[in-house]
């Protein structure tokens, strides 16, 4: 990090340490950090809403001479990149240009490979955030759908070996797809899902008892799925650890990293996770509901041809025509030929409206490198918790940091749990003033400075609304 910058440290006993100065806690401090910040510039990218917009009824345009609002709600939906508008008119010009020839020609002076080849533009952009070779990764879906995909061709219930353990807490859509797929196999999910959770009054989830729970279902589990990040606490799992565990005990190992993707440095290649999936509107900034991405290790995406080029032995999945290789494709004699890797679980022709809102978003990402991006977020997010905590005790503060003291076992985003009774009105005064956090029952603001357009003095502005709004 460049001079000025603070990245914390952690004791491994529960205590976070950092060298900042007597003067920390100012705004001049917090001023002289951004000035400091290599990343400072990427903030001119991203459109941030104005405090106006923000409470206006009526469609309208970025109020670019008006007070910007202070956004830390990026886990939840990053902001629209300037390129988007851009990306989306080139698109639109090809189709009204050369219509159906958009699919197979690239035009000079696009952003834009030809719409055929525009998922693997994007899945290659992907691969270098997520720690895979652009073979490893495939642009498609949405995280649910993709999700479902996966889940069929990984998870393969026998009679001995059926459950499938899960996070405590998980975000409902993954618990619902869990439940839905062990019904498919006929089975009960009272029976087939195991939930890990924390030990009581806790809610970070060691990995020592996830370890533990591995071990506990070993010989009867058959596949585990946890996300990289828990949405509610904000907790990082060691993803490597977990995972070598889990398949060294026979389990398939999966990975939803809704809240990792553009947010953490991972290497899923290296960690040798067998499957994973992610979406693309939070730390991504591809807009909501956007196309979502997949990885499937090498190892699973192989297509051998020893028994005949009319023979291939691959993977079984949900296959669809466009998880077919192009040089047969056009052939349409209905013999399935996967692409090699993850672009042979595709299904679809899929939407080039989304891709484009998608590949604007990576152009952002390939100016850095999540390297880059995630120091910056160790600075940010460790100072966030360095003015939470400044001037308060265990016995006068009103509210908790339920995310891990640890830098190295959360992302961007700070879970703040409120004493009971002060959500709303918490949650109003930061809206009045212009700051949008997330907050989730019960009694969690969920606070999350992203480093591509946040500032560190926005984090020293939000504190000083949050502790203000604490004391009524």
């Amino acid at each position: 990090m460049a001079p000025g910058l603070v990245v914390p440290t952690y004791d491994g006993q529960g205590e976070t340490s950092s060298k900042y100065p007597s003067n920390s806690t100012s705004r001049q401090y917090a001023e002289s950090l951004d000035r400091a910040d290599p990343l400072r510039s990427f903030r001119e990218k991203f459109i941030i809403p104005s405090k106006a917009n923000l409470k206006t009824t009526k469609l309208a345009k970025p109020g670019l001479s008006q007070e910007p609002s202070i956004y830390f709600c990026g886990n939840s939906l990053g902001l629209q990149p300037r390129a988007t508008a851009k990306y989306l008119e080139a698109h639109l010009d090809t189709w009204s240009s050369i219509g159906v020839c958009g699919h197979f020609r690239d035009l000079e002076g696009s952003p834009l490979r030809q719409w055929q080849l525009l998922s693997e533009q994007a899945a290659a952009d992907m691969s270098r955030i997520v720690g895979a070779a652009p073979e490893e990764v495939a642009a498609m879906g949405t995280l649910t759908s993709n999700l479902h995909h996966l889940l069929a061709s990984f998870y393969t219930p026998t009679d001995s070996k059926h459950k499938i353990l899960l996070d405590w807490k998980a975000f409902p859509s993954d618990h619902y797809a869990i439940e839905s797929q062990v019904k498919w196999h006929g089975r009960n999910p009272a029976d087939s899902m195991v939930l890990i959770g924390p030990n009581e009054g806790e809610y970070k989830i060691s990995t020592e008892k996830i370890l533990s729970i591995i071990d506990e279902h070993a010989s009867d589990a058959a596949l585990l799925l946890l996300p990289g990040i828990q949405y509610y606490s904000g907790q990082l799992f060691d993803i490597p650890r977990i995972t070598a565990h889990a398949q060294s005990r026979g389990l398939v190992v999966g990975w939803d990293l809704a809240h990792v993707y553009g947010n953490v440095d991972v290497k899923l290649h290296d960690w040798n996770v067998d499957f994973a999936v992610w979406c693309t509107y939070k730390y991504g900034n591809a807009g909501p509901g956007a196309i979502a991405g997949l990885f499937v290790h090498e190892r699973h995406g192989t297509v051998d041809y020893s028994q005949g080029e009319d023979k291939p032995v691959f993977r079984n999945r949900l296959a669809g025509w466009y998880g077919g290789d192009r040089s047969v494709r056009f052939k349409m004699d209905n013999k399935f030929k996967p692409i090699p890797g993850a672009g042979g679980f595709q299904v679809s022709n899929p939407s080039a409206v989304d891709l484009a809102s998608l590949c604007a978003a990576l152009s952002v990402f390939n100016e850095t490198s999540i390297a880059a991006i995630r120091a910056k977020s160790l600075a940010i997010t460790g100072y966030l918790e360095h003015l939470l905590l400044a001037g308060t005790t265990e016995e006068n503060r009103q509210f908790t940091i339920i995310t891990p003291s640890d830098p190295s076992a959360r992302g961007a985003q700070l879970s703040l749990l409120l004493k009971p009774g002060l959500l709303d009105r918490v949650s109003q005064r930061l809206e009045d003033a212009g700051i949008i956090c997330d907050k989730r029952q019960p009694d969690v603001v969920r606070a999350a400075p992203a480093p591509l357009y946040n500032t560190f003095t926005e984090v020293w502005e939000f504190v000083n609304e949050f502790k203000t709004a604490l004391q009524g």
